[in-house]
């Protein structure tokens, strides 16, 4: 076995280290493979420190190391070294092994700030694109107004539930299909059955489009969708289920008719702080991607920050007040709020953002959009996670990919190549070295969101989405699912893939795939090893890979293929125990020392480790 490492529980005495804790740190090899020596570097004060760590008394196929450190820094970084007997000089970094000399960029790394909520790790996130999903009324044509008679605005072009929407075209952001709140609350079942414990919306903001991203205000909900009593309504109905509501919230930007900038239009005006104001510019101020109905926020300016982040009656704390308050924020675009040509303030303002939340609670949850490498953003005490696109979506899309699909590739404007089992895994880990282990754990595992392909549009069938979904709570991280993935829904990008949710046309619902997902999500729910748990990974070939995830009460084996394939045969000591329960998928026996499984087609199988 190759020595192993990583951040979770089996390995470091505490996921939640303050400054001045002592931590142990344990490190795996293989007995009949042994180092002479074995020691841990640490970094203090910027200064590297060694330690030697101990032998572990042992009398199985593992020995166990162990070293004591004070957490003396924030950010602690820390690598193994192994010398003598059967090492010669490697160090073990949580980029892998190596035998030379390596930058310090991979160490392992742990935290001194607060860690996220409990609950998050332990979460599947349902995202739920409100105008699409259900609507309170029955009817299905066009709608002349909203909730309770809201009138509909000029921009609203009004569709009937059974209708496509456009796609690409001058009315995509404006179609209004009249899915509100309260509809979202009334399928509240559907959402508990299938083991989702957190429940995403989009944004909810009056605005001048269906996708709310350009908000007009951030004081109130829109009218379309209910007002700010169905937001009540339903967070309470979802709360006294147990389920948790996370908003959606625009801090890079705002929309051209937000009542801020409307009086930035006034140059002696307060508000003219929160923008940059240029003639020189196209339109005469910054924007995000020079789209003039989005301005972009001047977070140089206090003044922005208090009205934004830190006052009372701020959108980042407001709705977060009480009993009847969100459960935390995923933030759009968060990777670019605070970024603009000079100005770099990001890391800073997800600090100001997260301690600002703090002061309504302690067990809320701030969560980044970032479409690329979102590891330098995700040391520290700003945002807890980040939606895992560049370190999970990818992957799986390559690997998965069917035959049929050749649309771009995630910001790529090329056709989403086809990768190998071995590639993935690769890839897999170098992201997950670049990412703290608490921050990995609270990052969501996003197979297809309303900004991309429908995940089974891309895989092409509902043996490889069910793969996919072996992945998203199999490997390290929360899982995320798209409202309608769960039924087979189809998409081939961002807007087709947001028709709405066919409550009345069971008949085009793909049952086997429900099944799979009521089946793996509350899976991953019920598993601490699945949530917490360590990561090796046993068996990695070009059609089917093979992982454990472990933690001291649990462990978990996983077997995910992206077609028919040879058995995956793993030997039952490097597996964990003495024989596995089945809990999804694949069929596996114990031969001979051996847990073979069978691998007929695609798909996925979880087990449950015992002794």
């Amino acid at each position: 076995m190759t020595p192993h490492h990583d951040g979770s529980p089996l390995y470091v005495s505490s996921l939640a280290p303050a400054l001045g804790d002592t931590l142990t740190l344990r490190l795996r090899t293989d007995a009949a493979e042994q180092p002479a020596h074995v020691l841990l570097r640490t970094v203090r004060d910027g200064e590297p420190q060694i330690v030697a760590a101990v032998a572990e008394p042992s009398t199985g196929a593992d020995v166990w190391w162990s070293a004591r450190i004070t957490v003396h820094n924030v950010e602690t970084h820390y690598r193994w070294l192994l010398s003598g007997g059967a090492f010669d000089y490697v160090w073990l970094t949580a980029g892998g092994v190596f035998p030379h000399d390596i930058p310090d960029a991979s160490d392992f790394v742990v935290s001194a700030t607060a860690a996220p909520p409990d609950w998050t790790f332990g979460s599947v996130v349902y995202q739920v694109f409100p105008d699409r999903f259900a609507r309170s009324t029955e009817e299905l044509g066009a709608l002349e107004a909203g909730p309770e008679g809201a009138p509909l605005p000029s921009w609203a072009v009004p569709r009937a539930w059974t209708d496509a929407p456009e796609g690409r075209g001058p009315n995509t952001p404006r179609e209004w299909f009249g899915g509100d709140l309260d509809g979202v609350r009334e399928h509240l079942d559907h959402v508990e059955a299938l083991g989702a414990g957190v429940l995403y919306l989009t944004p909810v903001f009056p605005a001048e489009s269906t996708h709310r991203y350009d908000a007009s205000s951030f004081a109130t909900v829109d009218p379309l969708l209910g007002g700010d009593a169905a937001l009540t309504r339903l967070v309470d109905d979802a709360h006294g289920r147990g389920v948790r509501v996370l908003g959606d919230i625009t801090l890079n930007h705002c929309g051209r008719t937000h009542d801020w900038f409307l009086a930035a239009q006034d140059p002696a005006a307060p508000e003219r702080d929160y923008f940059r104001f240029d003639p020189a510019l196209p339109y005469g101020y910054e924007c995000w991607f020079d789209v003039p109905t989005l301005p972009k926020f001047d977070h140089t300016s206090e003044r922005l920050r208090d009205a934004l982040v830190h006052d009372a009656a701020s959108p980042v704390r407001s709705w977060l007040h009480g009993e009847h308050g969100l459960d935390g924020w995923r933030v759009d675009v968060a990777n670019m709020a605070g970024r603009l040509g000079s100005v770099d303030v990001t890391r800073e303002f997800a600090r100001d953002v997260r301690a600002a939340m703090a002061r309504e609670g302690d067990d809320l949850l701030l969560v980044a959009e970032h479409a690329h490498d979102a590891s330098g953003d995700l040391l520290g005490d700003g945002w807890h996670g980040t939606m895992n696109y560049a370190g999970f979506t990818r992957q799986v899309w390559c690997w998965l990919r069917g035959p049929d699909f050749h649309e771009t590739f995630l910001g790529v404007p090329l056709e989403v190549p086809v990768i190998t089992g071995q590639q993935a895994v690769a890839s897999w880990q170098a992201f997950h070295a670049r990412i703290p282990w608490r921050s990995l754990i609270a990052s969501w595992n996003v197979l297809s969101s309303h900004d991309t392909a429908r995940i089974r549009t891309v895989v092409g069938s509902a043996e490889r989405q069910v793969a996919a979904l072996g992945l998203a709570i199999g490997l390290p991280g929360v899982p995320m699912v798209f409202a309608g993935d769960e039924i087979g829904a189809t998409g081939l990008w961002g807007e087709d893939s947001r028709t709405p949710f066919p409550w009345h046309d069971r008949a085009t619902w793909d049952l086997d795939v429900l099944e799979a997902y009521r089946a793996l999500l509350p899976v991953r729910r019920g598993s601490v090893a699945l949530a917490t748990g360590g990561l090796r990974w046993l068996h990695v070939g070009t059609d089917a890979i093979a992982f454990v995830r472990e933690h001291p009460d649990e462990t978990v084996l996983v077997v995910v293929a992206r077609g028919q394939s040879e058995p995956v045969r793993l030997p039952l000591a490097a597996v964990g125990g003495g024989s596995v329960r089945s809990l999804f998928g694949f069929d596996a026996s114990v031969v001979a020392g051996q847990v073979v499984i069978e691998v007929p087609s695609a798909g996925a199988g979880v087990w449950r480790v015992e002794e």
